[in-house]
């Protein structure tokens, strides 16, 4: 394979130059340590590692390990690794480092607001220093003000697929200038339906690129996306699709619908810590926010009937410790960087099996033990034995406790069954949400993708 030259263009965007030649000058000089532990020896800038380390970031993760020199090298690459490995600085530092040298643009696409959100205050906090700019392009957030940091003249344009994709179409501003294309945790994706605008998306960029894509696992719609839209890709698989977080301590209860709640009361009375609890729908999540309270619990909900606002508020809250328990749908199953999380409760099993690896892998993070509990129907067996087929582990089956009596007010959360669904123009991500097939202010114009039967899992 040819190798793109990204060294070609020397002088970097408006600025970012004086602080891009520092990073450029470094590169050469770089001294190879013999840790192979160490972000010294992967091709990096002088610069960025000074920053790495200001930040506390020693050590690389295995796909930060592996991708950088590729990534550095301009080479295509499929990386397959769980959520929450560092993905985003694998790909993030060689965008940085290599645009820091060229004309060019970076395009990062991502499923959810959270995610574009969260990559780009991981990208901010490395190259804030180094004047990059940055535009975050996604649902319920001001268009004008997106508008306004697309005239900036971004180093790196951020964004999930549908907003995206309506400010193309609106001849907002172009691609032209992308040489440098992530898609982030592209199996997602697909999962709730967004090949349409990825597809129209990708054919406005250039075709002399840089592409790089990332999923946790790799069904036959990535490989496919990978042949007709990458070049010769290295692929970086560090750890086998449906590996389960090592350090997380996984139980099950089998208990009735009705019993849930109170086993759920149950288990926070006599377990402290943090909590993310998982609802298979939006209402649920509701309803179980508001009855954890009622247990004298701080609880917060985030599914896709909270604004933006809302969402990153609730996120806030739960990281600094506002909120014991957050209760959410699947919307937060990836990617969520929320540290010291005790133990995950799954209240209801998702309804896409892969998804529990993504759940659980919420806790037990950098090195730390963790808890994953599950609530299971005597109906649902069959699906606990997926599970475990899927994580190639058995899960214990604790018997159930003597449960609490029922508190007043108390009643079933699970959704009915026949609820009519409302569509996405009241009470999706709000105006400017995309949902697949949701119009910038609500409503449908085709385009169902991959599991998009009428409504996407995340607008449950």
């Amino acid at each position: 394979m040819m190798q793109k030259n990204y060294n070609s263009h020397r002088l970097a965007p408006a600025s970012f130059a004086k602080r891009d030649e520092r990073v450029e000058a470094a590169a050469p000089c770089l001294e190879v340590q013999t840790n192979s532990n160490s972000f010294n020896n992967l091709g990096l800038a002088q610069t960025l590692l000074a920053i790495l380390s200001q930040q506390g970031f020693v050590t690389p993760t295995p796909i930060q390990h592996q991708c950088i020199p590729e990534a550095l090298a301009g080479k295509d690459v499929v990386g397959i690794a769980q959520t929450g490995t560092g993905k985003t600085l694998a790909f993030g530092l060689p965008m940085i480092q290599n645009l820091a040298k060229s004309k060019g643009q970076g395009l990062i696409l991502l499923p959810t607001r959270e995610l574009a959100l969260q990559a780009d205050e991981m990208l901010q906090k490395v190259g804030r220093s180094l004047g990059l700019r940055t535009a975050v392009i996604i649902g319920g957030a001001s268009a004008h003000k997106q508008l306004a940091d697309m005239k900036r003249n971004p180093h790196i344009i951020i964004s999930t697929p549908g907003r995206l994709n309506d400010h193309l179409q609106q001849r907002s501003f172009t691609l032209e200038r992308v040489s440098v294309l992530v898609l982030d945790e592209a199996d997602r994706m697909l999962d709730i339906g967004f090949m349409p605008q990825i597809n129209k998306i990708i054919a406005m960029l250039p075709k002399e690129r840089q592409t790089m894509l990332f999923s946790a696992t790799m069904p036959p719609e990535i490989f496919s996306l990978a042949a007709r839209h990458m070049k010769m890709p290295v692929r970086i698989e560090v750890a086998p699709a449906g590996t389960p977080a090592a350090n997380v301590a996984q139980e099950v209860f089998i208990v009735a619908k009705e019993q849930k709640m109170q086993l759920l009361d149950k288990i926070l009375t006599e377990n402290p810590g943090t909590v993310l609890l998982f609802s298979r729908t939006k209402y649920g999540a509701k309803k179980i926010a508001s009855a954890i309270r009622r247990m004298n619990h701080t609880a917060v909900e985030i599914h896709s009937n909270r604004s933006l606002s809302q969402r990153k508020e609730a996120l806030e809250g739960f990281k600094c410790g506002r909120y014991r328990v957050m209760v959410a749908t699947d919307i937060a199953a990836r990617g969520i960087d929320v540290k010291d999380i005790s133990f995950v409760i799954n209240f209801d099993l998702p309804d896409q099996l892969e998804d529990y690896v993504h759940r659980i892998g919420r806790t037990g993070r950098a090195g730390k033990s963790g808890k994953a509990i599950s609530f299971a129907t005597p109906d649902q067996r069959s699906d606990l034995k997926g599970i475990e087929r899927i994580i190639k582990k058995t899960i214990p089956v604790l018997a159930l406790p003597t449960l609490p009596p029922p508190r007043a007010g108390q009643v079933s959360v699970t959704r009915p069954d026949r609820e009519p669904f409302r569509g996405y123009s009241k009470g999706g991500y709000n105006r400017g949400s995309h949902r697949p097939g949701a119009s910038k202010y609500g409503g449908f114009h085709g385009g169902a993708g991959r599991q998009n039967r009428g409504r996407s899992r995340y607008s449950r």
